[in-house]
């Protein structure tokens, strides 16, 4: 493509999806609202707060698709969840909608179904069950991406990402784990697979314990190749956490935890 846009490409997964999606497009348009940097020859630097509308647009100016990583990733009080990925992520769609661009990688979060319990398998069709501010805001990102392609025909794949590290670091991430090649492999898929209409996609390696089928996104003929087996040793070799501790019981971990926050 021409000119591919990846927000929140100050971020842990940005900083590593800048450097690998380069060969994907003649230019990439970088955005954060933290510094980005020098430009490389092949990209553009845009600094832009995402509840600004005027600012999205403007970023989205020219692009052929989006990887939307922009946002907070954690937990948080709900005002600024909802500037960023509430307000943000709708900008998003609607500076999509008036300027033409028809592909969009959302990338959504194992915390949209975190209530699960990690006995749980799920498919692209079970309800969410968001365990955190955080996990009910990528849950609406994901609604917006559905309205969005049923309404005017934009086509998004949303990546309920698991836990992308170096490596896994604690058991829970033993299922959850998501290598970078995988991760970049699966942006491909995202990118390039012709016709993926409005698909969810859960995005883990091929781990030997999984609680996610992808039966339902096999179309964009991802093919996971790592898994978080070579780590095994090293993450039980770590004190053993208690078998009612949260991060051993729901598929969120210990985001079910978390706040609530003074607003």
């Amino acid at each position: 493509m021409n000119r591919l846009l990846i927000t929140g490409a100050a971020g842990g997964l940005g900083k590593v999806l800048r450097e690998r999606l380069a060969p994907f497009a003649k230019t990439l348009r970088l955005s954060d609202l933290s510094a980005l940097g020098t430009a490389a020859p092949n990209e553009e630097l845009f600094q832009c707060d995402l509840s600004d509308a005027a600012a999205v647009h403007e970023m989205m100016s020219g692009v052929d698709a989006v990887v939307h990583l922009g946002g907070i990733s954690v937990e948080a009080a709900f005002k600024p969840i909802l500037d960023a990925n509430i307000v943000g992520v709708f900008n998003l769609y609607e500076s999509a909608r008036k300027l033409g661009v028809k592909r969009i990688v959302f990338a959504s979060s194992n915390h949209v179904i975190g209530f699960y319990k990690q006995t749980d398998k799920l498919d692209a069709d079970a309800p969410m069950r968001p365990d955190s501010l955080y996990g009910i805001s990528k849950g609406f990102g994901e609604l917006m991406s559905r309205f969005y392609f049923d309404r005017y025909g934009i086509e998004t794949v949303c990546v309920r990402i698991g836990s992308s590290f170096p490596e896994p670091l604690d058991r829970r991430m033993m299922a959850t784990y998501l290598s970078y090649d995988d991760l970049t492999e699966l942006m491909r898929c995202a990118l390039q697979t012709p016709n993926v209409g409005h698909t969810i996609v859960y995005g883990a390696s091929d781990n030997r314990d999984s609680w996610w089928d992808n039966s339902k996104a096999a179309h964009l003929g991802w093919q996971p190749k790592d898994s978080s087996e070579p780590f095994r040793t090293k993450v039980e070799a770590q004190p053993q956490v208690p078998a009612d501790d949260p991060m051993m019981v729901y598929q969120g971990g210990r985001f079910v935890t978390h706040g609530p926050f003074d607003i």
